[in-house]
């Protein structure tokens, strides 16, 4: 039995001799900032000025942890004499994080990019009602938010890009170019038969 401890208890002292010689990868946080990855997912952003409270990120939020209140109002019209509309006013936009499980749905599913992933992860509370983020500290996170990836120059063009660059027509060669459609796609006239003219014979006359 005591031929087994001794070379068991120099190859262990072995081993922690050479794990002190090597480099060590622990990150001495809070010190010692992690380096996140830039697609991290911390916590929630909000533009407040993209959301039209369309309430589609709040019925596929799979935990219900989204909160959204508004209200409609009347938009005057912007030339005389046209309709007015009406529009959304947002009055609450809320995320509770300790319902949250960081699925990102609510992200993709906006049409208006109002929210956006922050890497940000510290804002732990003592007190879990306090993970109840309105939008106004939801709004504070916009200036953690990382700007979104370069391009691929080797892709396509987007369609909105590409409709954005290109000139608008004037409206005389509009004007020119439908007439000129009309002129060529117009169809010949259709020849007009005449037919003869009887007159029927008067009483005491032979046919």
């Amino acid at each position: 039995m005591g031929d087994g401890v001794i070379p068991g208890l120099v190859k262990g002292l072995a081993t922690t001799a050479r794990s002190l010689t090597r480099h060590t990868h622990t990150a001495e946080y809070p010190d010692v900032s992690p380096a996140l990855p830039p697609r991290s997912r911390g916590v929630i952003a909000l533009t407040e000025e993209n959301c039209t409270s369309c309430m589609l990120c709040a019925r596929e939020c799979p935990d219900w942890c989204i909160y959204i209140d508004s209200h409609k109002e009347e938009v005057p019209p912007a030339t005389p004499g046209g309709r007015a509309r009406q529009r959304n006013v947002l009055d609450r936009f809320a995320i509770d994080f300790s319902l949250c499980m960081y699925c990102g749905i609510c992200i993709e599913v906006c049409p208006f990019d109002a929210l956006h992933w922050s890497p940000e992860f510290e804002y732990a509370e003592l007190d879990i009602r306090d993970l109840l983020h309105e939008k106004d500290r939801l709004g504070a996170w916009m200036a953690t938010v990382p700007p979104p990836p370069a391009l691929d120059p080797a892709s396509a063009e987007l369609a909105e890009v590409a409709a954005a660059a290109k000139p608008p027509r004037a409206a005389g060669a509009r004007g020119t170019a439908a007439g000129a459609t009309g002129a060529a796609g117009a169809r010949p006239a259709r020849a007009t038969r005449v037919m003869p003219t009887v007159t029927p014979p008067e009483a005491g006359e032979p046919e």
